[in-house]
């Protein structure tokens, strides 16, 4: 009974009278060949079976190699691509202080500072222009930094503060002074109190007065063995060691920042056995330096020469300054040949030119001053400079840590006497506020400078912390 409803189904469904969704067709073709089991008809919609061909071979296989896949790199669309930075093209541009903003407003009025105002107590709290040959001086010698802000503004400034009288002060005396005596100082504080700043601030004044400056940026770049040294011959106990490329950009520095070498000359002829190269008569100390600058080789001979004629009488006093200070008083990155032991920066010898003169194992006969900055933001922890730096302070009340390492060399440049440590800390609200005026009128600061003002922004830099201030002032929006 079944089998029979099954075949009326199926005749139902290919009865077209009794399905009209279905076409009219032949019975046989319903199913397929592959699904009918009641037919033996070939398959008319069926396609024909694909053939399995073999792989296309562009290389012939061989024997027991191992085959790899290697996807091809798609060529670059872009044709304008980026040309490779030349050497030195990224410490430039890392390194570049960019000192003027035409977007900024001028200052009507500002004054600049001169040999006579370096003095003058009036001036106390006053913010002074940077005339644009000193700036160019400072440009040279490297005086002015990257994190300084000095972009901010239409041109180079300083607050005349009651440090920077003193110290103009100091040097009138040793500029009127007939027994000739020198500055011998370090600058300490915290982080953004403006030790680097007190530095370009005596700079700037020592140009003012015609001294010759000689100024080393960063005493990290002389420990850090990115420049080549090679050891000074006749030199034992210990071995010295020449930086000459170096030496021979600091005599450049030297010679571009120092017009008033150009008219001094050498006063005896030189000896042609200290020197490489023969040294013409009557030559200017200008163009001594730039011999030096030219060649590497002579670089170290001539800076001694340099160094000898400045000293003479009726030369004008000298201005040594160094930035980094803890940087030059432990062992550096550099290798001795024989034992394979880093070298000590004291036997380097730009490093213990600075370092002789610092102690006073080396005077200043014509007078003039010896500044030595320590940094906070990069700074190594050197625990003899910290004892030798707190006891010449006035902190007696420091010891010898009996677990700590101590470096005599180290404090044998302290222990000599002579060298002063000044603590540079914050501004009064006073000098703040001419600060903040300044800074305002350069259209910089757009918010109403007045007592509250300043006393919020004062508070807030950690008691007239320069940098702190001006971080609160200018680079914090809220």
């Amino acid at each position: 009974m079944s089998f029979q409803t099954c075949w009326r189904c199926l005749s139902k469904a290919s009865d077209p009278a009794l399905n009209p969704l279905r076409a009219p067709q032949q019975s046989w073709l319903l199913f397929p060949a592959s699904t009918a089991p009641f037919t033996i008809s070939a398959s008319l919609l069926a396609l024909p079976p694909k053939k399995k061909g073999r792989p296309a071979m562009t290389e012939k296989l061989v024997r027991g190699a191992k085959q790899t896949f290697t996807k091809k790199k798609k060529k670059p669309t872009d044709t304008n691509k980026g040309r490779k930075p030349a050497p030195g093209e990224r410490k430039a541009l890392r390194k570049r202080v960019v000192l003027s903003n035409t977007n900024a407003l001028e200052v009507h009025g500002l004054q600049d500072v001169s040999a006579e105002s370096i003095t003058n107590d009036g001036l106390k709290g006053q913010v002074l222009g940077i005339p644009g040959p000193i700036v160019d001086r400072l440009r040279a010698v490297e005086a002015f930094k990257v994190p300084q802000g000095w972009a901010l503004f239409r041109r180079p400034a300083m607050l005349m503060r009651k440090e920077t009288l003193e110290f103009g002060k100091e040097m009138e005396g040793i500029a009127q002074n007939e027994e000739k005596k020198s500055i011998r100082r370090v600058y300490v504080g915290e982080r953004g109190s403006g030790k680097t700043l007190m530095l370009l601030q005596a700079m700037t004044m020592a140009f003012l007065k015609d001294w010759v400056v000689i100024n080393i940026p960063n005493a990290q770049d002389l420990i850090l063995a990115q420049t080549e040294y090679a050891p000074l011959p006749s030199t034992t106990n210990p071995t010295l060691y020449t930086q000459r490329t170096y030496t021979a950009a600091l005599l450049s520095s030297i010679s571009r920042s120092n017009p008033i070498l150009t008219d001094l000359q050498l006063s005896q002829p030189a000896s042609t056995s200290d020197l490489p190269i023969p040294i013409p008569p009557n030559i200017s100390l200008s163009r001594l330096a730039l011999l030096g600058a030219s060649d590497p080789e002579t670089a170290w001979p001539i800076f001694q020469l340099l160094l000898t004629e400045l000293k003479k009488p009726g030369r004008p006093p000298l201005t040594l300054c160094l930035d980094g200070l803890a940087h030059v008083m432990c062992n550096t990155r550099y290798i001795s040949a024989p034992k394979y032991q880093p070298i000590h920066a004291h036997d380097f010898t730009i490093i213990k030119f600075f370092l002789d003169h610092l102690s006073g194992a080396e005077g200043l006969p014509n007078g003039g001053a010896v500044l030595a900055a320590t940094s906070n933001s990069n700074n190594p922890v050197i625990p003899t400079l910290n004892l030798a730096l707190s006891q010449l302070e006035g902190n007696q009340a420091v010891q010898r840590d009996p677990f700590a390492k101590y470096d005599e060399r180290v404090l044998d440049v302290f222990n000599k006497g002579g060298v002063e440590v000044q603590r540079i800390g914050g501004i009064t609200k006073e000098d703040a506020r001419a600060l903040m005026e300044y800074w305002a009128r350069s259209g910089v600061c757009r918010q109403k400078v007045d007592e509250g003002f300043v006393g919020e922004k004062w508070s807030l830099s950690g008691g007239g912390v320069v940098g702190e201030l001006e971080r609160a002032v200018l680079r914090m929006r809220i």
